[in-house]
């Protein structure tokens, strides 16, 4: 890949990755770091993509797998669990309904970001994450169904 391919798809899925890792990080510093390496591996890479879409579910694969293991790294180092709550910037709060979603569990909050706001089908979901398409299914479900209540108190 040279340099000025690189640079083109660094500007196409710079937000799109960026936005994966801080589902999983919730942290600005932290993901900023993970996507840096995300973008490197991509440079590095010698695959051959077939399409953009081929590119963009690895690069989305990749920053997945990239947030799991520094999230178990962090949790190895600190000999504590990490908490749900990691708190992050206050700029994400304008985003309304964003804002929601990043406080779901990561087992839900991932999957909604991938359908509802990257437009990944169910099946699509399934083959990054490396789960069932039931499971997929049912995390969507749930969800929506604790986004549907948090905002039915909020009045949102």
């Amino acid at each position: 890949m040279t340099e000025k391919e690189f640079c083109e798809k660094y500007d196409k899925y710079k937000n799109t990755v960026y936005s994966v890792i801080f589902n999983y990080l919730r942290n600005t510093y932290d993901t900023a770091d993970v996507h840096q390496e995300v973008f490197m591996k991509l440079y590095q890479a010698e695959t051959e993509f077939q399409s953009d879409e081929h590119m963009k579910a690895w690069l989305i694969r990749t920053a997945v797998n990239l947030s799991k293991n520094f999230l178990r790294d962090n949790k190895r180092r600190s000999g504590e669990e990490l908490d749900e709550n990691i708190p992050y910037l206050e700029e994400n709060e304008d985003n309304g309904l964003l804002a929601y979603v990043l406080k779901l569990p990561e087992k839900y909050r991932i999957p909604i970001h991938l359908f509802y706001y990257e437009g990944y089908s169910v099946n699509e979901i399934s083959d990054i994450l490396g789960i069932p398409q039931g499971t997929v299914k049912i995390h969507l479900k749930r969800g929506r169904e604790k986004l549907k209540s948090v905002l039915t108190d909020f009045n949102f």
